[in-house]
C-alpha cells in the first residue's frame, strides 16, 4: 500500500471507530479554537482566552466589534479550520515541504500556549507540541511524511464529520449556542444555512484534497 492510501486508510480508521474518536476528537477541537483565534487577531479582534474541555468541547473568547465582518469571519472559521489545515497540509507534504508543515504546526502551538486557560486545555496543547517535536527531531523522514499525510487526512475527513455533527446536535437538542446559531444572529442567514455552508466547503475541501494527491 502506497503513502498516501496508508495514509488516508490510518486516517479513516482515526475518525470511524467510536473509541478512537473520542480521543482523536480533541485534535479537531484543538485545531477548531486555533482557527477561531487566528481569525480573530488577523481581523484585529483581541484575544482573550482558549480553553479546551473534556468533553472535545472548546471556547475561544476575543474582544472587539460585536457586529461586523471581523466578528463574522471569526465565527465562521472554527469548523473551517481543519479543512483548511488539511488541505494545505496535504499540499505542502505532496511537495516535499513536510518540515515546514511541521515547523508551522510547533510554532502555532508554542503562541496557544500563551492564550490557553485551563489544564485540560494545557495538556491538549503540550501533548500535541511533544507529538510534533519529536517528529520534527527524532524520526525519519518517511516517518514524518507519513505522520504529516495522516494528520492531514485525518483533518480533512473529520471536518465534514465535525459539520455532520453540528447538523445532528442541533436537530437533536435544538442549542442556540453553535457556530452556526452565532452566525445566523450575526447575518441575515439561518443557522440551518451556515451549517450547509460548513458540510459543502469542508467537503469540497476533501474533494480537492484527493485530486491533488491523484488518490482514485
Amino acid at each position: 500500500m502506497n503513502t498516501p492510501w496508508a495514509a488516508a486508510a490510518t486516517a479513516a480508521v482515526l475518525i470511524v471507530v467510536p473509541p478512537l474518536w473520542s480521543i482523536t476528537r480533541h485534535v479537531v477541537t484543538l485545531v477548531h479554537e486555533a482557527g477561531h483565534a487566528a481569525v480573530a487577531v488577523l481581523t484585529g479582534r483581541r484575544l482573550n482566552g482558549i480553553r479546551l474541555h473534556t468533553d472535545t468541547s472548546g471556547l475561544t473568547v476575543s474582544s472587539g466589534k460585536p457586529r461586523g465582518p471581523g466578528m463574522i469571519a471569526t465565527a465562521a472559521a472554527g469548523y473551517l479550520a481543519p479543512a483548511v489545515l488539511g488541505l494545505v497540509s496535504v499540499v505542502l507534504v505532496h511537495r516535499g515541504l513536510t518540515g515546514a508543515a511541521l515547523y508551522a504546526g510547533l510554532g502555532t502551538l508554542a503562541v496557544m500556549l500563551a492564550f490557553i486557560r485551563n489544564w485540560f486545555g494545557l495538556l491538549v496543547v503540550l501533548v500535541a507540541g511533544g507529538a510534533v517535536a519529536l517528529l520534527i527531531w527524532r524520526a525519519p523522514a518517511d516517518v514524518r511524511d507519513f505522520a504529516a499525510l495522516t494528520f492531514a487526512w485525518f483533518l480533512l475527513g473529520a471536518a465534514p464529520r465535525t459539520s455532520l455533527d453540528l447538523w445532528a446536535h442541533r436537530r437533536r437538542v435544538r442549542t442556540r449556542t453553535t457556530d452556526a446559531d452565532v452566525l445566523a444572529r450575526l447575518t441575515v442567514l439561518p443557522a440551518p444555512v451556515w451549517n450547509l455552508v460548513f458540510i459543502v466547503l469542508t467537503g469540497g475541501a476533501l474533494a480537492t484534497a484527493v485530486k491533488v494527491v491523484g488518490l482514485p
